[in-house]
């Protein structure tokens, strides 16, 4: 049965509404998820090393350590993939989403409530562990049912427009965690291993009120509702469809495999600035830390704009074009943006966060929800899409832990992290040139018909 929101009768402003309140519920959905996963990754660069795993004759082994439990949380996001894959393409991509805010959330709120190793021992780091899985699991259904709720509502040639606001979501979040962070970390040091570091993790909880609010109000995509119809109408259709993993991994493997490439650059040259950055200026510069965290905000800051221009640009000139002028960058800054940290150059540390972050990430990011989306077709979709982010997460969740084994093995060096990080972007920048251009694509074929882009 057609929604009456988006029966064939509503006009196109009646279309346009729903599609931007569903990029708004995206972007706000998306932005409560992300600040609870970044306020993560700023703790175990800071505090966790010292609290979960307190090693007095060499601290940096303690946020080694600290980065292998976020690393943990990686291994968990391509089973979120899969499950709410699955979830989101058989029974629609609302449902998924409300679940994987509610396991967010409330595994973050939680973290902010776990006594320290010096109070309970052993069972301190168990914890954590166990929650950043479950938050592991939950983002992994969450940025493809976030960024399909924007891309299927779009009109045909905004969708690079629409799609980027899960994005902005991204940033948004990310301005949250580093901006709370800062604030926190201002404390003294006393204070805030004590207790300043809970706070950002206890506030998540009236984030998620707002996001649970918002997002169940949305109704389910157009695009989706559509498929379902067709398959209920042609009953051979339905009794050959497959589960959408099977039917993923028979017809869309090309697909898949470049878009996983795609992620692992643009994840790869990501971390470099959210994460490995932080640990090499708090380590072996001396950079305040807090600096290095408002340098990140500003970035971000700069991003919320950058990824709605750049995926606005791709409808025009097409996503393999900007996709391949974010790898470019992300090429050519990589090096200098260690060597002006190294150089202790504070006004310079802001100019290149900005610059690799809004541009850089601005142009690879800005683009994926509708690049990926369009390689795949509605009854995949969910899934292709999950997958292709969370797949290779599971090599991206380890690369905070490798590169801080790295600047520990050469002694704060990082000229290997930055060969490998344009080694990434080159993969990237190749699977763009190898992808199909997809701004044209018809997103109303379903699971299926035969492979397209091969």
């Amino acid at each position: 049965m057609t929604h009456p929101d988006t029966a064939p009768h509503s006009t196109a402003e009646d279309r346009t509404v729903l599609a931007r309140r569903a990029a708004i519920a995206s972007l706000v959905g998306t932005a409560v998820e992300w600040y609870d996963y970044f306020i993560f990754s700023t703790a175990s660069a800071l505090v966790f090393g010292q609290l979960f795993f307190p090693n007095e004759n060499d601290p940096i082994m303690g946020t080694l350590s600290a980065f292998a439990v976020f690393g943990v949380g990686f291994f968990a996001r391509p089973v979120g993939g899969i499950v709410f894959g699955h979830f989101g393409d058989k029974v629609g991509r609302k449902a998924a989403l409300v679940t994987t805010l509610m396991l967010m959330g409330g595994s973050t709120f939680l973290i902010g409530l776990i006594p320290t190793t010096d109070q309970i021992g052993i069972w301190a780091p168990i914890l954590l562990v166990l929650l950043r899985l479950v938050q592991g699991f939950g983002v992994g259904g969450e940025w493809g049912g976030a960024a399909l709720v924007a891309v299927e509502y779009a009109p045909q040639h905004k969708r690079g427009a629409y799609g980027s606001f899960p994005q902005i979501g991204n940033a948004v979040g990310l301005v949250m965690s580093t901006g709370i962070f800062a604030l926190v970390s201002a404390l003294p040091d006393k204070q805030f291993l004590s207790w300043g570091w809970r706070l950002p993790f206890l506030l998540s909880a009236l984030l998620i009120v707002v996001g649970l609010f918002i997002r169940v109000k949305l109704t389910e995509t157009p695009t989706f509702q559509a498929a379902q119809e067709r398959l209920e109408r042609n009953t051979t259709e339905q009794v050959k469809e497959r589960m959408p993993i099977a039917e993923l991994f028979k017809r869309f493997k090309r697909p898949l495999l470049l878009a996983m490439g795609m992620r692992l650059g643009e994840a790869v040259f990501g971390y470099i600035l959210l994460t490995i950055g932080l640990t090499f200026a708090a380590n072996y510069t001396d950079i305040p830390r807090t600096h290095v965290l408002v340098a990140s905000s500003v970035a971000a800051a700069a991003a919320i704009y950058t990824y709605y221009f750049f995926g606005k640009l791709s409808d025009r000139i097409g996503r393999r074009a900007v996709f391949i002028l974010g790898s470019v960058v992300g090429i050519v800054v990589t090096f200098p943006f260690f060597w002006i940290l190294d150089a202790n150059a504070l006004v310079l540390t802001y100019v290149i966060y900005t610059v690799a972050y809004a541009i850089g990430v601005g142009a690879l990011y800005g683009v994926e929800p509708a690049f990926f989306a369009e390689l795949f077709s509605t009854k995949v979709r969910y899934t292709g899409l999950s997958l292709s982010a969370q797949i290779p997460s599971v090599l991206i969740g380890l690369w905070p832990l490798a590169s801080t084994a790295l600047l520990a093995a050469t002694d704060g060096d990082p000229w290997p992290i930055a060969l490998i990080t344009i080694g990434c972007l080159l993969i990237g920048l190749v699977c763009a040139w190898l992808a199909p251009e997809t701004n044209k694509t018809d997103m109303t074929r379903v699971g299926t018909e035969p492979e397209e882009a091969r």
